[in-house]
């Protein structure tokens, strides 16, 4: 089973939006499960007070390497074999293709840092994995752990209705997904293109991925490069 632990100053974040919809059917269901942790438990003080000042000066506050280690070791211990991320701007970009490789793994540990960010020495000590949802800069990193875990656990067998609906979906073949049209047939004088109502299943296909294509080439030019057999694929 799929199990993520959490790590955070705002556990009541969670489950959020997992708790809705198919994903929070599913954690129902035990499917999946979920776990968030305090990390101000291990605080120090009257206060649990878990960040200070920056070494050399400068702006805001940062979490202590003690502080964090303790709640990870407590939530994680040293044998637990699955990966440890911590969300950050500077991290490798999260892809669907990394989603597919977690959720094929016991689950995640993922840790939601606020203020500057973590004591560099945590990431070294205990090999944490940075991991970046997209170019701009959050209040902390709970949304993009969200964001992580609602992409894993849609695929995890049982959660969604037509498996193999996720199949066509963006990212998966390296492009952009293509058109969807559905009733009324005409709508503002706008009309569903004629080959979808053809019944022509080949001839739909062949809409659909060059549909695909024509939208990954004008939005995503860099999946169009990327991607093997691709009209957009070009030096």
């Amino acid at each position: 089973m799929f199990a993520a632990t959490i790590l955070t100053l705002f556990p009541a974040m969670f489950p959020g939006p997992l708790g809705q919809s198919l994903a929070g059917e599913a954690l129902a269901k035990g499917l999946w499960s979920l776990e968030a942790r305090d990390i101000r438990e291990h605080g120090i003080g009257r206060h649990r007070a878990v960040d200070d000042t920056p070494a050399g000066g400068g702006l805001g506050m940062v979490m202590r390497a003690d502080i964090v280690a303790a709640s990870l070791d407590a939530a994680a211990p040293q044998d637990d074999p699955r990966p440890r991320l911590v969300m950050s701007p500077r991290g490798k970009p999260f892809s669907q293709g990394q989603a597919r490789e977690w959720v094929a793994g016991p689950g995640l540990v993922i840790l939601c840092p606020r203020f500057e960010g973590v004591d560099e020495r945590i990431i070294e000590a205990r090999g944490l994995i940075e991991v970046s949802i997209g170019d701009y800069v959050l209040s902390g990193g709970e949304i993009g752990a969200l964001a992580i875990l609602d992409a894993c656990v849609r695929l995890i067998p049982g959660v969604m209705g037509k498996e193999a609906s996720s199949q066509e979906e963006s990212f998966e073949k390296g492009l952009l997904e293509y058109p969807h049209y559905t009733r009324p047939r005409k709508w503002e004088g706008r009309t569903i293109p004629e080959v979808l109502l053809s019944g022509d299943h080949a001839k739909i296909a062949a809409w659909r991925r060059a549909e695909a294509e024509r939208i990954t080439r004008e939005r995503r030019p860099d999946l169009a490069r990327a991607t093997p057999g691709s009209s957009g694929a070009r030096d």
